[in-house]
């Protein structure tokens, strides 16, 4: 029979069809391109709690103040107190002045003047209206007239029913009591009721310019809230006179309320007043708690309880005793009264002060004092409130570095209310930038508490949208370093899924942001590494993401100059720690090392997942700046010194040295480059060997490097790497040594260093779980074997036995296929084993059945 001519021809030839399969495809990007994986920077922990961390790029003038003293004094009682417009008319009887000022202030009025002018009463009049109106403020002391002292002394204790007790009435003009004070029973009896009535016919008939009646009203307690008869009449007068203005005011206390309020709520308020001297902490929380709950019972919250300045009175009365357990209490109960103003401010402070320190954290636990801080960030109009917000929010910001109170505050709707500030924040910047200062602020707070919450809420933030608002909040704030690293932050932790990288991928012109701000804070360290982090994150599975960042303008030539800069700084740096008097010549970012360093990785770790795209790739691997730069590292950096940084800088080589183009600078300095990468093979870091041993595989297709790799004995290192029974270090290995076993005069040194044997042995031992690795060492045997006369001279007959028998096994499909793995593993197992394995491996063995007969030599006959 006529046998056709064998053609042969070595495997490393590649006649790849139009359209690739898809296990071609891995095949492929397993030989050469890699996409590089790395550890999310460290969010450094801060050692104390401030409202702006001690690396705040804010001074200390231009910042909010984290500590200051909190007392009684500084809330302000009329907050609470409607504001006054109805002005009374003046007493007819001229008041008298007292006999013996001595050891007193004179606090009586002056004598009225004579009528004047109508339009002078008016202008003297508003004068005067400011002027009581300070004094309603706290400027001014009371105008109490020495007669009426001693009559409101004298009449009090009728003035209320049921009287209270002893300790009560003792307690109306105590020390320590806010100036212009109350007695808590108001009601008034029938005998003021006359006494009101002909007061207020005798103030109509006069005629005489009247002095503002909202004196006596407006220095601590509302009139309605007073016992005083001054008080009283004042307001009897005002509900009788019906010009509109007392619906403005406040409304008529209704018998049910008042019942409650005398039944219920005092007994509380006196509990409280009574242990106060005592400063019993437990029970002082215990009876604010039972207080709370009366006027929950009672509908008293809020803005709904008459004699709400009272209540607050008492309630500021006992902060000075400076419990932090009980403070909490008491700012729940003035909270859940809906102050305004200087006390809502107070109030935010109060709770920031106690939440600084970590031991108090266990007070917030369970508490829903937190309900209370989540409703004043839903404020509608941000900016009136926008100090006491700065405060609730920074109080957030403490608290949700704890876990269990993080758990509760997301449960409860934290991540969405904050987004729902933001765009608020936002949405009023686009329009002004009155508030430009103050939103910044906050936004530092609120991106700090998001910065804190993301770990557990990824896709609360997926589905409020929040990482187009972070966009808006970057593209407004740039300058803001604070702000940018705390978005940054945000960015680095989201883009480790998959699911945000594309969320955020789509964020138009995010590329084009995270380039300006990179140029702009290119010395701020802890946000470039982030921003770089994200990136890479970004291009590592996504084909599109690369292209895009590729195709805005300057992105690569920016890339690369802070390449340049970094790359300086850490050459410097590790100057000035070898000859430590060595000056620096140039301003440079004051970092550590390390710092410096884990910028390089992040930068290189870019570069290496955007050189798999063949256009960004091809482009990377002609650029001399690109190259040479990746080159200085492996010179001047040792594997020893920074693992991660010269192994990254091996793998982005590695990467464009799969594009074999003609003006390819990595094809240009590979005899420079092979000589570096024998450092890495030296070492006793196998990921810097692999990396190396990939390098290899793809340098070795220059005869050049081929015939350095013999001269240097470095296909000794590759065929020792082959008994490291691990999948990827035989497959470089067998990926340099199928390359060498091109040249006809280097097939011998194979067999010289027991190459046969370890690459029988590999297929054995790795081929079932590995069809792409079997595939690859039956070309590098099949190229070995060209144009061979016997097998057993070939590979050896023990050798050659082995061989067969593993290839008639590995044939059989139901002998080769593990079907225990899961079905699409056991799907991508097939489809490699049949489109890689089984055409290579069937061509050897037919080669070797034409060389050889294992027939048994005939016995002597005897």
């Amino acid at each position: 029979m006529e046998k056709k001519a064998e053609i042969s021809k070595p495997f490393y030839v590649s006649s790849a069809p139009k359209q690739k399969t898809s296990a071609e495809i891995i095949s492929e990007a397993r030989k050469s391109l890699r996409t590089l994986k790395t550890q999310r920077p460290l969010t450094p922990r801060e050692d104390q709690r401030k409202l702006f961390g001690p690396s705040s790029s804010r001074t200390p003038e231009n910042r909010p103040p984290s500590a200051f003293s909190l007392h009684a004094l500084n809330f302000d009682v009329p907050d609470s107190r409607p504001v006054t417009v109805k002005r009374l008319t003046p007493l007819e009887h001229i008041p008298k002045l007292p006999e013996s000022p001595d050891n007193e202030v004179d606090t009586s009025p002056p004598l009225p003047k004579p009528p004047v002018d109508p339009v002078e009463v008016k202008r003297m009049s508003s004068a005067r209206a400011r002027l009581f109106k300070a004094a309603s403020q706290g400027g001014l002391p009371p105008v109490i007239r020495p007669e009426e002292s001693m009559k409101r002394l004298n009449s009090e204790p009728s003035l209320a029913k049921p009287s209270p007790p002893q300790a009560a009435q003792k307690n109306v003009f105590s020390k320590g009591q806010f100036r212009g004070s109350s007695p808590l029973l108001t009601e008034p009896t029938k005998a003021d009721e006359n006494e009101k009535e002909v007061f207020s016919k005798k103030a109509c008939e006069n005629s005489v310019s009247s002095r503002p009646g909202s004196g006596s009203d407006s220095i601590g307690s509302s009139s309605k809230a007073s016992s005083r008869p001054s008080s009283s009449e004042s307001t009897g007068a005002r509900n009788r006179t019906g010009t509109g203005n007392e619906s403005r005011t406040q409304e008529v206390e209704t018998e049910e309320e008042t019942y409650y309020w005398n039944a219920k709520i005092i007994p509380i308020l006196q509990q409280l007043e009574s242990a106060q001297n005592g400063n019993d902490v437990e029970y002082l929380c215990g009876t604010c708690v039972r207080l709370y709950g009366a006027l929950e019972q009672g509908n008293m919250l809020e803005r709904k309880c008459k004699k709400r300045a009272s209540l607050l009175k008492a309630l500021y009365k006992l902060i000075d005793i400076g419990s932090d357990q009980l403070s909490l209490q008491l700012a729940k109960l003035i909270l859940a009264l809906s102050v305004t103003g200087k006390n809502l401010l107070n109030v935010c402070k109060l709770i920031f002060k106690i939440s600084r320190s970590e031991n108090n954290d266990f007070l917030f636990e369970n508490n829903s004092l937190t309900d209370s801080l989540l409703s004043v960030v839903c404020t509608e109009d941000v900016f009136s409130i926008s100090e006491a917000l700065l405060y609730c929010i920074g109080a957030l910001k403490f608290l949700s570095g704890n876990s269990t109170i993080l758990k509760e505050l997301l449960n409860k709707g934290l991540v969405e209310i904050l987004l729902q500030l933001m765009k608020k924040i936002n949405d009023a910047n686009k329009l002004n930038k009155t508030h430009f200062s103050i939103s910044g602020h906050l936004l530092v707070q609120l991106t700090a508490t998001l910065r804190n919450s993301v770990d557990q809420s990824r896709q609360r933030f997926l589905c409020s949208g929040a990482l187009p608002e972070l966009c808006v909040v970057l593209e407004q704030h740039g300058s803001d370093k604070d702000i940018c690293t705390n978005i940054a932050r945000i960015f680095s932790k989201l883009s480790s899924y998959n699911d945000c990288c594309a969320a955020l991928a789509n964020c138009s012109g995010c590329y084009q942001l995270f380039l300006a701000l990179l140029k702009k804070h290119q010395k701020k360290q802890d946000f470039v590494v982030r921003i770089f982090f994200t990136l890479g994150n970004l291009t590592a599975k996504n084909n599109n993401a690369r292209e895009q960042f590729f195709k805005e303008e300057g992105s690569i030539d920016d890339v690369l100059e802070l390449f340049r800069v970094y790359y300086e700084l850490d050459l410097t740096s590790k100057a000035s720690k070898t000859h430590p008097k060595v000056e620096e010549e140039r301003e440079c970012v004051q970092t550590h090392p390390s710092e410096v360093e884990d910028v390089l990785i992040k930068l290189i770790r870019l570069l290496a997942n955007l050189s798999i795209h063949p256009t960004v790739g091809t482009t990377l691997a002609t650029n001399p700046i690109c190259v040479g730069l990746l080159v200085k590292v492996l010179e001047y950096k040792s594997i020893d010194e920074c693992e991660e940084l010269v192994i990254n800088a091996a793998a982005t080589i590695n990467n464009l040295s799969f594009y074999p183009v003609r003006n390819s600078v990595v094809r240009a300095r590979q005899l420079h480059l092979a000589e570096l990468l024998v450092k890495l093979l030296l070492s006793n870091n196998m990921e810097g060997i692999l990396e190396a041993a990939r390098v290899f595989g793809n340098l070795s297709q220059s005869k050049e490097v081929r015939d350095f790799i013999v001269q240097k004995n470095v296909y000794k290192f590759m065929v020792a790497l082959l008994d490291a029974k691990n999948q990827d270090v035989c497959f470089s290995a067998c990926g340099v040594l199928i390359n060498l076993t091109v040249d006809k005069n280097k097939r011998v040194i194979l067999r010289e260093e027991g190459g046969i044997k370890k690459l029988i042995d590999c297929l054995r031992d790795l081929g079932p779980t590995d069809w792409q690795l079997a595939s690859l060492v039956c070309k590098t045997l099949w190229n070995y074997s060209e144009k061979m006369t016997c097998a057993a001279l070939s590979f050896g007959k023990e050798e050659t036995k082995s061989l067969l028998h593993i290839l008639s096994t590995y044939l059989e499909e139901d002998l080769a296929l593990d079907y225990s793995s899961s079905e699409d593993l056991r799907e991508f197992h097939k489809v490699c084993w049949e489109t890689e394995f089984i055409p290579v491996a069937q061509q050897l063995m037919n080669r070797i059945q034409r060389h050889v007969t294992f027939l048994e030599p005939l016995t002597a006959p005897s």
